[in-house]
Parts: structure tokens; sequence; C-alpha cells
């Protein structure tokens, strides 16, 4: 027998379950290090580390949803009105369906809701990264956004895990060709959060630029593709229809039309200025020496992520991942909400860790693991200690 009659032995195809795992198993370690060294610093302090991950904060307001539906308001002393209506529905309606079918509360069953949903974005995050790099950038990725100093909020009864999931898998039936499901977990996306409308950027992004590449390589593509054109066309209808849906019936539930929605965020002292009230807060810290020492180090922050986008566009990310980061970045940091709430509004922004995944991946394994844990034991110190004190507003 000949060389060329030699069987060649297929290596076995590695389930996209079994070829996660290795991230998912890193991810669960760095979560549940978060949760014992905030249990820990939860006791000494007398409180409950159960009640500062589900019922603080927003976590309270999606309850609320999920319990009373919309229509409950809070008119400050200084006339402000925070009204429900600023929480998009998808996490208290899921809320509501565990509550209906097991006996936790609202806020345990938002607990439980977080929990896989926080595991769906680790593997999401997984999938993209590994699409785009390769397996071992991925696990590093899936680890950074696992370390990060506010990834205690992933673990919490908030929105960002969901979200994050549904962002991160739309990208990726986005960079696999999956239309329609891309649309329509896109869809689901602007259900959970505003910033939603950064996976509608994404994918019109990228199905616009698919169009115009298959027409300049076939001019008869109208004709002989439309087998391929049909289902992007359907994604990009389906992908802003949760958003748009939700935004139009707040306009009509307050009575102040398609910009009713805007109202209600005011209410909030929410809106988007370009950033400039964020600036006017980071010139404030330095009318004295030690708050300087913050502003200084917002400066920092700041910069460090427009380098990392910027190297992202170097590393030339797929164009659906550059749109997604940017607007996400964007809405985060020119808009005048909250500003401690900024580093919180990033976590979904996932692609900007991809260069720093790059960097680990290039390690000895033992020097990435080294780096991570180091990471991972003062995250977790960090958000006992935020937890406990201001936390995510």
């Amino acid at each position: 027998m000949t060389d060329l009659e030699t069987p060649v032995a297929t290596p076995p195809r590695t389930g996209p379950l079994r070829r996660a795992a290795p991230a998912l198993v890193g991810y669960v370690g760095v979560r549940a290090l978060g949760l014992i060294v905030l249990a820990l610093w939860s006791a000494a302090n007398g409180k409950s580390a159960h009640t500062l991950l589900t019922a603080r904060w927003d976590s309270l307001w999606y309850t609320r949803v999920a319990d009373l539906g919309y229509g409950y308001a809070v008119r400050l002393p200084n006339g402000d009105v925070h009204s429900n209506l600023a929480f998009f529905p998808l996490l208290p309606w899921l809320e509501r369906l565990v509550s209906a079918i097991t006996p936790l509360s609202y806020a345990d069953a938002g607990l439980l809701v977080g929990t896989p949903a926080s595991l769906a974005a680790a593997w999401g995050i997984f999938a993209v990264a590994d699409h785009v790099h390769g397996p071992r950038v991925g696990v590093c990725a899936v680890l950074v956004w696992a370390v990060l100093p506010v990834g205690i909020v992933q673990s919490m009864a908030y929105s960002e895990s969901l979200f994050t999931a549904l962002a991160a898998w739309s990208l990726y039936a986005v960079l696999t060709g999956r239309w329609l499901t891309a649309g329509l977990l896109a869809s689901l996306a602007g259900l959970t959060r505003p910033v939603g409308i950064a996976v509608v950027a994404a994918l019109w992004a990228a199905a616009i630029t698919s169009f115009a590449g298959e027409h300049a390589r076939d001019r008869s593509a109208a004709r002989t593709g439309g087998a391929r054109v049909w289902p992007r066309a359907l994604g990009m209808l389906l992908a802003p229809l949760g958003a748009a849906g939700y935004v139009l019936w707040v306009g009509h539930r307050t009575g102040k039309g398609p910009l009713g929605y805007l109202d209600v965020q005011a209410g909030w002292r929410n809106g988007f200025d370009g950033g400039y009230a964020f600036a006017r807060f980071v010139g404030d810290k330095f009318t004295s020496f030690p708050s300087a020492l913050a502003g200084l180090g917002l400066i920092v922050g700041v910069a460090l992520i427009v380098r990392l986008y910027v190297t992202c566009v170097r590393q030339g990310q797929p164009l659906s991942l550059l749109v997604y980061a940017g607007v996400v970045t964007a809405l985060a940091l020119c808009a005048s909400s909250y500003f401690g709430s900024k580093p919180r509004l990033l976590l979904p922004a996932f692609p900007l860790l991809l260069p720093l995944a790059l960097a680990l991946a290039r390690l000895r394994t033992s020097r990435s693991a080294l780096v991570l844990g180091g990471v991972a034991v003062a995250s977790a110190v960090y958000g006992a200690f935020w937890l406990n004190g201001s936390g995510p507003p």
C-alpha cells in the first residue's frame, strides 16, 4: 500500500461546550472567589452578602417592575422624578416567570436568572474571541472579563450579564453568518438595556458591508444570491424591534410620543451630552489635592480605553465588533448619567479586552495564570469593598 493509499485519521471534532470548558471553568473559579471574599467581608461588617447581591440599587427597581408592573415612580425633593419606565423589561419578565414556577422571590429569581446569564455571557465572549483569534485567546478574554474591577456586577441581580450574553451571541451569529439568529438576539438585547442599540448598529454595519461586498464581486448578486440576501434583510428588520417597541410603548404610556422615553431618562438626569458633564466632573476633581489624584486616575482610565479601542482597530477586529464596542463606549463615556456607574456601563464592551487577551495568550501559561490569579484576588477584594461601601449606583 502506498502512502497515498494510507488512510488518514481525522481528528475528532471538539464540541462547542467542550471547547469552551477551560474558559468556563476558569470563569466559575474567578466568580466563586469573588463571592467567597464578599461573604467574608460582609460578615465581618455585619451585612448580608445575599442582600448586597439581590436587593440594592437597580436590582430593587427591576423587582418592583416584576412585582408591580410599570408606573411606579419616586419624586425627589429637588423635583426629579425617578420612574421605573427607565428600566427595560426583559429581566423583570424573566424574574416574574421564574418566581411563578418556583418558590423564589423576585429578588432571588433575578439572581437565578443572572447566574446562567453570566455563564452564557462568558461562553459567548469565548466563542467570539475563539472565532477571531483562536481558543487560547478565547480563554484569556473570558478570564480578563471575569477579573475586571467591577466584575462582581456579573454575580448580581442586574441586567449586565443578561445583556452581555445576548450581545455576545448575537455578534457571534453575525460573524458566522447566522443572520436570523443575530437579529432575534439583537432584538432581545434591545429589550434588556438601552445600549441594545449598539448590537443593532453592529449587525446593520456588518450586513450592509456584506451586501456591498457581494455587489462589488458580482453585479448579478441581486438575481443569483437571493437565497443569501433575505436572511440578512430579515435579520436587519428583526434587530431593532425590541428596543424600538419598548421605547414607542413608553412614549404611548406617557402620552409624549416617540421621545417620551427621553423624558423618562431626563427625570433620572440621564442624557447624551457628548461627554461635557463627565469632563466637568473630572475637571472639578482638580480643585483640591486629594481629589486631584482621583481626577488623574479618571483621565488615565479614559486614555486606556481609547488606546484599547485604537489597538482593536489596528489589530483588524471585524467591523461588527468595532461598531459594537465603539457605540457601547461612546454611550457610557458621553452620557450625563451617574459618573460612578460608568465602569459598570462599560462592562458589556468586551471586544476592548481582546488586545489584553492576545498579550496574555502570548505569555507562557504559568505566567499568564500568575497574572490573572493576582488580578482575580485584587478584583475580589475590591468588589467586596465596593459593595459594602458605595457600590454600583
